[in-house]
């Protein structure tokens, strides 16, 4: 090593003035400083953590839970003999041991039961951030600033944290204080990408999956947490070349410790939650750069609903997005500001309430100045009262949509005129479902159904009165307002548009719903095009004269072909190799955003008039595509475990043919007798077990079919008594099961 590189430090017996030493480790230093007095006689330091005797404005931070460090100390208030200038680029020792080499020590010390030189690796490897990387760094003084590649030898980094735990108790101790002494020596903060590179390492050692390292763990989780955005986005990089399996590893490790910090199985294990309140936001934050590691990878390393952390299910969830409302971009901590890790199931509850409120804020304010007016106080006020013909059903629901846009915030209740019925839900339900088959029927014109996408497009097709559009967000942004899911068949790009932004603008000059367009957004809608285009972007030969187009495409409307140009001269401007990727970027947002502008505006401020929320802030594209729609887990032994009985139990013959029956019904079957029950055959979020399904009995002859109340999710069956006959009526009654009563 150069020593004429590293600072000097204090004189004592034995050194002279100018001589020079490598600078101590914090176990030298504090071994040190435990043989030297101060004026009084007392020792300044005398145990590895929780030296109180440390005095003066030397004192280093706590690597205990209890206290919050709020300030960094200052070099200037270090003793003297410490107040050397750190380097820059410090000389990384140079160490060799392969992988190869280690396991064969391994290998040694386990046959002849001598572990000195496996305990001499380990102590010293992590005893400071310069023996770390001297360890895995590939080439030690090398310098690997780049996002592309850490520099790290994982391999070799591999080895030695799978070996780690099956090593002697005093070794895996010995680690755990080398981590603490490198900790508690960068308490400064990183100066080098070799620091970073460090924590890149230690992040990874698996003895934190214990409760008992929890201590280090949080510290270190902490010293991640508070790296500058630049540091954090090289570790974002560095985190998604690691191998899908300790990727996943990892980000579950940090779930469990955010679990096991809120909800401890021994609480006497972890510091009392008030006195390390830092830790779950830490852990929280650390645990976003993965989510964000995963969301620049392609394909992402795991899905999405893999970072929800369950258990954040059984807290004051509103009290979280209470927070996050109130304090909005202040220092406060909320979940909310970390949305990735709440479930779909916690969102919805959380949109739910949060709906209830404005229902409830709707309805008071109604109440309240028909009062103030003198005037008859009617109980439909509370609500929004929607009356339709089933023969004029779009019509009667435009109608009567735009008629009380005023009462969109109240409960929904839905009468079919001339039918018997009180809705309780059941007939709410049914609208929705009737009303989304008839706007999304081909020959209505509004959407384009896609053949080999499967799945529904806005029209083109230019118009003077875009209201019906409107009526179409609209009824999603009421199906999400009343937790209604619709059999609806949006691509993904779509539910994007709608967050874009999530909230609707002040200014109304501001455009909506242009989120950027990409070839896999058309791949989902139109794939034949997006290979095409593809192919264009990947050709060798001459673009000009063998594709013979320019910037200027058209698009078939009602029957008629018309032009646009993609930028001003299109026509006249021909795509070369040089700009195809331009016309490809043009061409895919002309079809996505410009061309469907218009429509695409008035459903999104329809959607928005009724779903205006901050909590639409949370959602991902995925998850609003989930409110709307439901889960697509149509998985009937799920509602089996969760089904109730009255006038059965579950033993007897009739419930037994039954689910012998639906069990093997195919999938259309199934979601037939889904919308028989519920009155819709859309799964809810979180899956079938969010059903309070029913099965009860009716005494009546077994030649009756059986009948169903919609509102209480409750289906009555006849006590047939073989799997044949129960089969054979069931299939009829769900078969036939559309309209409530007689016109």
């Amino acid at each position: 090593m150069d020593r004429e590189r590293l600072p000097p430090i204090y004189s004592s017996a034995g050194l002279g003035r100018g001589a020079k030493q490598p600078f101590p480790t914090l176990g030298t230093f504090l071994s040190t400083l435990s043989h030297r007095r101060d004026a009084g006689g007392r020792g300044l330091g005398s145990t590895f953590m929780g030296t109180s005797g440390i005095r003066h404005g030397g004192e280093l931070p706590p690597i205990s839970c209890g206290v919050r460090q709020k300030q960094r100390v200052s070099i200037d208030t270090l003793p003297p003999e410490v107040r050397a200038p750190f380097p820059s680029e410090p000389i990384i020792p140079l160490r060799t041991k392969t992988s190869r080499e280690f396991l064969e020590d391994m290998e040694r010390a386990i046959q002849s039961s001598d572990w000195r030189e496996v305990r001499d690796f380990y102590l010293t490897t992590f005893d400071s951030f310069i023996e770390i990387n001297a360890a895995f760094k590939r080439e030690a003084n090398t310098s690997f600033n780049t996002t592309e590649d850490s520099g790290v030898n994982a391999k070799f980094l591999n080895v030695v944290y799978d070996a780690l735990l099956n090593t002697p108790q005093d070794i895996q101790k010995s680690v755990l204080k080398g981590i603490i002494n490198s900790l508690l020596r960068e308490w400064k903060g990183p100066r080098t990408k070799d620091d970073l590179r460090a924590y890149f390492i230690l992040v990874q050692n698996p003895q934190y999956s214990s409760t008992s390292t929890f201590v280090i763990f949080a510290h270190l989780l902490r010293q991640i947490s508070a790296l500058c955005e630049a540091d954090h986005h090289f570790l974002v990089h560095w985190l998604k070349k690691l191998s899908p399996r300790r990727f996943r590893t990892l980000v579950e490790r940090l779930l469990q410790f955010i679990s096991t910090r809120l909800f401890p199985a021994e609480p006497d294990d972890l510091p009392p939650l008030s006195k390390c309140s830092w830790w779950i936001p830490s852990a929280t934050k650390v645990l976003s750069l993965f989510n964000a590691a995963n969301s620049v990878s392609s394909p992402p390393i795991m899905p999405f609903t893999d970072f929800y952390n369950i258990t954040l299910e059984h807290m004051d969830f509103m009290e979280e997005y209470r927070t996050w409302q109130n304090y909005g971009n202040s220092s406060r901590f909320s979940f909310c500001q970390f949305p990735f890790i709440l479930s779909a199931v916690v969102k919805k509850a959380i949109i739910q309430k949060d709906s209830e409120q404005q229902m409830i804020s709707q309805a008071r304010l109604s109440l309240v100045t028909k009062v103030c007016r003198r005037q008859r106080v009617d109980m439909n006020l509370l609500f929004l009262n929607i009356k339709v013909r089933r023969a004029q059903l779009l019509s009667d629901s435009l109608d009567e949509l735009t008629r009380k846009r005023c009462d969109l915030k109240k409960k929904l209740r839905v009468t079919f005129v001339g039918e018997a019925g009180l809705d309780m839900g059941g007939l709410t339900k049914e609208w929705f479902l009737l009303l989304v088959r008839q706007i999304f029927h081909t020959d209505y014109g509004m959407f384009t159904y896609m053949k080999d996408s499967h799945c529904h497009w806005f029209s083109s097709w230019k118009c003077d009165n875009y209201s019906e559009f409107t009526l179409v967000g609209t009824l999603m942004g009421l199906a999400v307002y009343n937790c209604i899911a619709l059999d609806i068949h949006f691509p993904l790009y779509c539910y994007r548009k709608l967050l874009a932004p999530p909230t609707v603008p002040c200014d109304q000059n501001t455009l909506v719903g242009m989120a950027t367009p990409t070839l896999d957004d058309l791949q989902q809608i139109m794939p034949d095009l997006s290979r095409g285009l593809s192919e264009l972007l990947s050709y060798e030969g001459n673009v000009e004269e063998d594709f013979y187009i320019s910037f200027q495409v058209s698009q078939e409307e009602m029957g008629v072909v018309k032009s646009y140009n993609l930028k001003p001269g299109g026509d006249k401007i021909p795509v070369t190799k040089h700009n195809r990727k331009e016309f490809v970027q043009l061409y895919v947002d002309f079809l996505l955003n410009k061309s469907i502008y218009k429509q695409f505006a008035a459903f999104y401020h329809g959607f928005h008039s009724v779903c205006a929320s901050d909590a639409l802030m949370l959602l991902r594209p995925e998850e609003v595509e989930m409110l709307v729609c439901g889960s697509p887990d149509l998985d009937m032994n799920s509602l089996q475990k969760v089904a109730q009985y009255e006038g059965f139990t579950k033993t007897d013959v009739t419930v037994r043919c039954f689910w012998d029956v639906v069990l093997v019904f195919p999938p259309e079957l199934q979601k037939k007798l889904l919308h028989f029950t519920t009155g819709s055959d859309r799964v809810p979020v979180g899956g079938l077990t969010e059903l309070n399904f029913k099965i009860s009995r009716i005494d009546v002859p077994t030649d009756w079919l059986p009948i169903s109340h919609t509102c209480f999710n409750q289906i009555c069956l006849p006590p047939y008594r073989t799997r044949k006959e129960l089969k054979h009526k069931l299939t009829i009654a769900i078969s036939n099961a559309e309209g409530f009563g007689l016109e």
